[in-house]
């Protein structure tokens, strides 16, 4: 089983077009396209019958206590968590594609609608629901693809891993509105094969991506 794309090359930095923020000299960071990117998968195993993919951050800071403060840096040895960008389940083996800026086509203050989504598909809530829990003008349930925005000041660069997995099942068994962890936990048992590409991506100028 493979994972491909047209647009992103294994351990190198994701383009701008698929980033929720972009670097900006005068403020730091200001809202990207935030297009998802293209994929294409192969050599599914026999008797997939549908295709959840996951794309996470795993370098994301477990304190927020120099999140982008000026004249301060994350330090590089701080615990990291996971910050889960794109939850998608019953997605169909074929056409075995995902077109670029078929989910998502840019920024959504307080976030897109789900889970239904294109395709027949259901999408669950990604991490920016937590991130922007106390922004008035943001928060709100984050469904579907939302790209990478680490911290400006971070001293690391940061890893997203996009994940298919192909299942035994035509539906995920989670229902309502879900989350990665609710996902990575209904699949267990219906796993048939999973292929995953690593991308990289800094908003820190002194920070190579």
């Amino acid at each position: 089983m493979q994972l491909t794309s047209s647009a992103l090359r294994p351990q190198s930095p994701i383009p701008l077009e698929y980033a929720f923020g972009v670097a900006d000299p005068g403020q730091h960071v200001t809202l990207g396209p935030n297009k998802n990117p293209p994929l294409e998968w192969s050599d599914l195993p026999a008797g997939a019958r549908s295709l959840v993919l996951i794309c996470h951050d795993r370098d994301v800071p477990t304190r927020a206590d120099d999140v982008n403060q000026e004249g301060r840096q994350v330090p590089a040895d701080l615990p990291r968590a996971d910050f889960y960008h794109w939850v998608l389940v019953d997605l169909a083996p074929e056409p075995a594609h995902i077109r670029a800026g078929e989910f998502s086509k840019e920024v959504t203050p307080k976030g897109k609608p789900g889970p239904d989504g294109p395709r027949g598909v259901r999408q669950g809530i990604n991490s920016y629901r937590e991130w922007f829990a106390g922004d008035p003008a943001m928060a709100g349930d984050y469904f579907g693809y939302d790209g990478p925005c680490p911290p400006w000041n971070d001293s690391i660069v940061h890893h997203y891993v996009f994940t298919l997995y192909a299942l035994d099942v035509a539906r995920c068994p989670v229902e309502g509105r879900f989350t990665g962890p609710e996902v990575l936990a209904a699949m267990d048992g219906h796993i048939l094969d999973r292929a995953s590409m690593i991308c990289t991506y800094s908003l820190n100028p002194a920070v190579p991506a």
